[in-house]
């Protein structure tokens, strides 16, 4: 039995996801226990227990017992337990490394001992990574400055598992492109027996740094390096090792790879027993994927399973707290496991068997499933996300695991909006939450069978019922362009809407394959950067979802825009705002439109190529030239600049500045380590070199959120207020 979930989308939907985490440990979100009767749970301090279904609450650890002689209670992040519960890993003191907050410190409580001890000592502060008990609970491995360590809980002894790691040859964890592309994070797995770690090794030397220039932290600037493959650049070679945590020899796997193209392992596990690891392996432009069988003592490799797409291949990450990870998900001890592919035109899920001769189709239907949520071999289930009908919701299914049944519904058919589940490891509970766009965000804990909250507890049927539908100002509506593309989209009109008059419009785009703007969610409309009520002053606000992002409507409705990012997903929204604009009440003077990140990068396609629509605006931390960012991300969707940079030429905004007419507003940080600051240079060396006019906001060392330093949302916020009311002014006329 194996619970997880898995994302359908980029960084708009893990913003969303965290959000989602968040909201859930706010209301004392779960940790399911092994067996899924109980679940545990951070709260004022002390480790909780839960046991269902009464909810019957424990103290499991103290803040006295999670008090350090002579210092201050831990405050921890996260915990994990050992494989038999009588010790429990604590992540204190975490910092971030770069999105999430990976490296920290890391102390252990025995249960049984009713002992305190910190791992790692005498390494710096805040420098272990990924920290975790070995299956025997004898021992913890963990990451520090790019090498790996392993650490006897009995003697104490250290030993460090590999000597040669540094900021180009990163040993048990990634380089940036890999944790920002792939969502790897955790770089080594512990055997079944404790006795060995697999773990990759990525070689950075040859990858070219890209300097970020800090001239505020002190007199003199200085260059910060980031190893960064742009696309066109090779990616940093990969190793796939198994070391011997007794002797701290390793053994290479032969993993094919292109010498010089290279090739990428985004996925690594061990394959059910301690003689084996099993492995994704993708090829450079990412549109073939094999699944390798690698024997650890040998090395050796076997290729058991091949796909092919003409366009690419997603790889499929899980949801576990802190960081994404990936995993297998095993059958009938061992001889079939877990495989998503897009082979029939859809997201389905096949089991297939350990030699890759045989597979079966577990979801069959025309639809897409959206995340795994539980899989349930006992009793022979498999329970997905899914949304057949309306690709702004999402509801829990689920249907036989021998493929032989249809899908069931299990979520409420009272409930029409986005519903997400964390469902226990022996599928008989799971929390529940539920939202649309007149309900809350709301949640509880349900029994699975019959979908009724513990205790009598109904927290989603109350919102649902204290919901208001009439007050919501939101309006899902669908758009159809003169070329047949139908898309989903919602708007809020003003307050005291007078349909005799006319109002500005303002678009809020991301249009890329990682973002979905147009969900069913409650303050799905909100738009965080305008100060005050858009809908009072007088404005007309709108989100749509053009072909190419990654709503579940199929592969070719997200794969058409394979080589064509910049023109096909630019196209379908100008097309959409042009039938937009013959409502009687829109006013065709007043366009605007804004995004952020491939938002950014939308926005300013929509300045340059349709400038008799857009006549303002605002983009934020945009990709102005392609050839500027990372390979991993650009090259899966838009192939190799060796083969086809003219693509990459004509989806870029940089090659229609000159096209400007309207009023452009361009914010960007200086530190941004994922769109880097020289596609400001190069986008504002263009307009300059056309005399187009506009205004730059350069924010001085802030990164890709442009959210550090006081003040800086707030001026944010008004600059953009102040923008939008100026050249888009408000109100019916």
């Amino acid at each position: 039995m194996k619970c997880q979930s898995a994302f359908f989308s980029r960084w708009l939907s893990v913003c969303l996801c965290l959000l989602s985490f968040q909201f859930l440990q706010a209301q004392g979100g779960v940790r399911w226990a092994k067996d899924g009767n109980s679940y545990y749970s951070a709260q004022g301090g002390e480790l909780l227990q839960f046991v269902l279904p009464k909810n019957e609450k424990t103290v499991l650890l103290t803040k006295e017992q999670l008090t350090p002689q002579g210092q201050s209670p831990l405050a921890f992040r996260n915990f994990s337990f050992s494989e038999d519960d009588t010790k429990v890993l604590l992540f204190t003191n975490s910092k971030k490394v770069w999105r999430l907050y990976t490296r920290g410190d890391y102390w252990v409580y025995d249960r049984t001992a009713k002992t305190l001890k910190q791992i790692g000592k005498g390494r710096p502060a805040s420098s272990l990574m990924f920290a975790k008990f070995s299956p025997d609970g004898s021992k913890v491995a963990y990451v520090s400055e790019y090498n790996i360590y392993v650490e006897d809980l009995a003697s104490g002894v250290i030993k460090k598992l590999t000597t040669d790691g540094n900021r180009k040859l990163i040993n048990g964890t990634f380089d940036w492109v890999y944790e920002e592309e792939f969502f790897c994070r955790d770089g080594f797995r512990w055997s079944p027996d404790s006795k060995q770690i697999a773990y990759w090794q990525i070689d950075a030397k040859n990858t070219k740094d890209y300097l970020m220039v800090n001239n505020t932290d002190s007199i003199y600037p200085f260059a910060v390096p980031v190893e960064y493959p742009v696309a066109g650049e090779a990616p940093s070679p990969f190793k796939i090792g198994v070391v011997n945590t007794s002797t701290a020899q390793t053994q290479w796997m032969s993993v094919p790879t292109d010498a010089v193209w290279q090739s990428y392992v985004p996925r690594l596990e061990w394959a059910g027993n301690s003689n084996e690891l099993i492995l994704q392996h993708l090829n450079r432009k990412q549109n073939e994927s094999k699944i390798l069988l690698c024997n650890a003592q040998t090395g050796a490799a076997q290729t058991i399973y091949t796909e092919k797409d003409s366009a690419w291949i997603d790889i499929q990450p899980l949801w576990d707290n802190d960081y994404i990870w990936g995993g297998w998900d095993w059958l009938n001890g061992g001889k079939e496991f877990i495989w998503s592919s897009e082979k029939d035109g859809w997201r389905h899920l096949y089991r297939v068997s350990r030699d890759g001769k045989k597979e079966t189709l577990i979801t069959a239907g025309n639809y897409d499933v959206m995340e795994i949520t539980c899989i349930d071999e006992k009793g022979g289930f498999l329970y997905f996300m899914a949304s057949p009908e309306n690709a702004t919701q999402k509801f829990l299914y689920r249907t036989k695991l021998d493929g032989k049944g249809k899908p069931e519904r299990l979520s409420p058919a009272t409930q029409q909006g986005t519903h997400d589940y964390d469902v226990s490891p022996n599928a008989k509970y799971a929390q529940h939450t539920f939202t649309n766009y007149y309900t809350r965000y709301a949640s509880e804990l349900i029994s699975l069978a019959d979908h009724k909250g513990l205790n009598g507890e109904n927290k989603v049927g109350e919102a649902v019922a204290q919901a208001n539908k009439a007050a919501s100002k939101v309006e899902f509506f669908k758009v159809t362009t003169s070329e047949g593309v139908e898309m989903d989209a919602w708007m809020v009109k003003p307050d005291n809407f007078d349909a005799t008059k006319k109002y500005p419009v303002v678009f809020y785009v991301y249009t890329e394959p990682w973002g979905q703007n147009v969900k069913d969610q409650f303050g799905v409309e909100n738009n965080f950067l305008y100060q005050g009520s858009m809908a009072k002053d007088g404005y007309i606000y709108i989100s749509i979802d053009n072909r190419g992002t990654p709503v579940p409507k199929g592969r070719n409705w997200r794969k058409v825009v394979y080589r064509k990012i910049g023109l096909v997903n630019i196209r379908d929204q100008a097309l959409a705002a042009t039938e937009i604009l013959k409502w009687p009440f829109v006013d065709s003077s007043r366009v605007a439109v804004w995004g952020w990140s491939g938002g950014g990068s939308a926005t300013l396609n929509l300045m340059f190529q349709y400038p008799e629509i857009y006549k303002t605006g605002i983009a934020v931390a945009a990709v102005g030239n392609q050839l500027t960012y990372d390979n991993i991300y650009q090259e899966r969707y838009m192939g190799l600049p060796q083969e086809n940079r003219e693509d990459f030429v004509k989806g870029s905004p940089i090659t229609y500045a000159k096209n400007l007419k309207g009023n452009l507003l361009y914010i960007h940080g200086t530190g941004d380590d994922n769109v880097h600051y020289n596609n400001v240079e190069m986008l504002v060396n263009e307009l300059v070199k056309h005399n187009r006019q506009f205004q730059l906001m350069a924010y001085p060392n802030r990164t890709h959120s442009i959210s550090e330093g006081a003040g800086t949302f707030q001026h944010l916020s008004t600059l953009y207020t102040n923008y939008l009311k100026q050249h888009c002014p408000p109100g019916g006329r």
